[in-house]
């Protein structure tokens, strides 16, 4: 059971907050006012996979490819079809015929239905995405998709189906409007290296001096895994859409990427 593992993590890792801890099986209905954190929550929502070909927006489907399964496809909804021109705009004359990608038409939806209860507050979301102009680049022609078994990546969805995570970077372009549709505005914008700096990790660091020799390390290690560009520094990003709530946002303080959306 989930939510027994959750559960006794916290009461191994935090015991002080064991009795304070109230799991939720959806979205609160009552008014409240407070913080929702979702840290890879984006990155999970299903997507749909299309490609450009002919001057058409295709919907990719699954089929059997010998012994496997492979991409095959149609002509897209008229929804989804709308939703993917929209989205590119101009650019699309900039990308190649066979162009393949993603988009998460449910963001809005699901989106509306974690805030919408919110009063007052902030969401703050982190994950592994670009802003539109870079989500979809001319370069970028097999899309985002990426896929991890036993902690490791690779991109291919048909590897071992069942087995492996399957997830999209996300368009956080997308989740600013998707935050202004349901009355939220963005309240900052910026990468996960300059968050943790804005939000006192170089007070962390002055740490350092008191620990022992290996736990000097581990730290170090993993302060670099976390802040460095060719690690999750650059590739995971930072959004914080506010609604009755307008007061500075310190993780934001040292750089503000909001132009880039």
């Amino acid at each position: 059971d989930l939510k027994r593992v959750q559960h006794e993590h916290i009461i191994e890792h935090a015991p002080a907050m064991a009795g304070t801890v109230q799991w939720l099986d959806r979205p609160p209905e009552e008014p409240w006012r407070g913080v929702l954190i979702a840290n890879e929550v984006l990155d999970a929502l299903p997507a749909e996979c299309f490609r450009l070909q002919g001057g058409a927006v295709q919907q990719l489907c699954v089929a059997e490819a010998g012994a496997g399964f492979g991409w095959t496809g149609r002509a897209a909804p008229g929804p989804l079809g709308s939703r993917v021109l929209e989205v590119l705009g101009r650019r699309v004359g900039d990308l190649p015929d066979g162009y393949h990608s993603e988009i998460c038409t449910l963001l809005p939806g699901w989106l509306r239905t974690v805030t919408e209860a919110l009063q007052a507050g902030v969401a703050l979301f982190i994950d592994y995405g670009y802003p539109r102009r870079e989500y979809y680049l001319p370069e970028r022609s097999m899309g985002t998709l990426v896929c991890h078994y036993r902690h490791r990546a690779h991109a291919d969805p048909f590897l071992w189906p069942g087995l492996q995570d399957i997830s999209a970077f996300v368009d956080f372009t997308a989740l600013a409007e998707a935050g202004e549709a349901c009355g939220m505005a963005c309240a900052g914008y910026t990468s996960q290296a300059m968050f943790l700096l804005g939000s006192g990790l170089t007070a962390e660091l002055e740490r350092l001096d008191s620990l022992s020799d290996l736990e000097r390390l581990r730290l170090a290690r993993e302060i670099r895994e976390l802040t460095l560009p060719g690690a999750m520094g650059e590739r995971f990003q930072c959004m914080a859409l506010s609604r009755g709530y307008d007061a500075p946002l310190r993780g934001f303080s040292e750089s503000d990427l909001r132009g880039r959306l």
